[in-house]
């Protein structure tokens, strides 16, 4: 069964707390369907009255704040040896070259990372936990947290629901132009979407080539004998 159709079956307070707690428990560190979710939730808010799209905003950015904080808690109390172990148990999102490329970010970027990383997937599951274990302070922290989540989960439920609410009147009185388009839109999103991932992958592939290089070459100077005094 389809996410929204499921949704669909269960009243509007069991809505806005699974919105809520599948948020909260992805922004935690567990590997969920958080913005599935909530779009899902918000796009049947535009359709139904009886959701209230400013109580589901509330309730995701609430979510997003309390499960990242809680993430901060953990990572610090756990350190480095907690991302080893949940590397051991989510290898697809906590393997190895996931962690270092969120530590890069984190170094690049510092509490503009956990801002940030709410709109992107790998990111939004490591904030938390990253900021914690690399001892960011907690009220750099807090701010971006803060800022982030309302950003992320508030925009997100407004700006799905009032695309539903423009695109289900367009859809009564042009059935087919608005069909066309949305498969437009949403063929057109796909392509750059895809592509712009193949890209990150081909540049993250050439970066691990580089260093790989790199470390062959100064092994290879380490070994070679040391030119014999005359």
């Amino acid at each position: 069964m389809h996410v929204q159709e499921w949704l669909e079956t269960v009243p509007a307070v069991s809505i806005y707390l699974l919105v809520g707690i599948v948020i909260g428990l992805e922004s935690l560190g567990i590997p969920l369907p958080g913005e599935i979710i909530l779009v899902s939730s918000a796009l049947l808010a535009s359709q139904h009255g009886e959701i209230d799209p400013v109580i589901l905003g509330a309730c995701a950015t609430t979510g997003a704040i309390v499960g990242d904080s809680i993430g901060y808690a953990i990572g610090r109390k756990g350190g480095k040896p907690l991302l080893t172990w949940l590397g051991g148990k989510f290898p697809k999102h906590f393997g190895p070259h996931h962690i270092a490329s969120a530590e890069r970010s984190f170094e690049r970027w510092g509490m503009w990372a956990v801002f940030f990383g709410r709109f992107v997937a790998l990111l939004r599951i490591f904030a938390g936990p990253l900021a914690g274990v690399l001892r960011m302070p907690y009220w750099k922290f807090l701010i971006a947290n803060v800022l982030g989540g309302i950003v992320w989960a508030g925009g997100t439920t407004a700006v799905i629901y009032y695309v539903g609410v423009v695109a289900e009147a367009w859809l009564k009185r042009f059935s087919w132009l608005g069909l066309v388009a949305a498969l437009l839109i949403g063929l057109t999103s796909f392509l750059v979407l895809k592509s712009r991932a193949k890209k990150a992958a081909r540049e993250q592939q050439e970066e691990r080539a580089e260093q790989a290089a790199a470390g062959a070459t100064g092994e290879a100077a380490e070994r070679q004998p040391a030119p014999a005094a005359d």
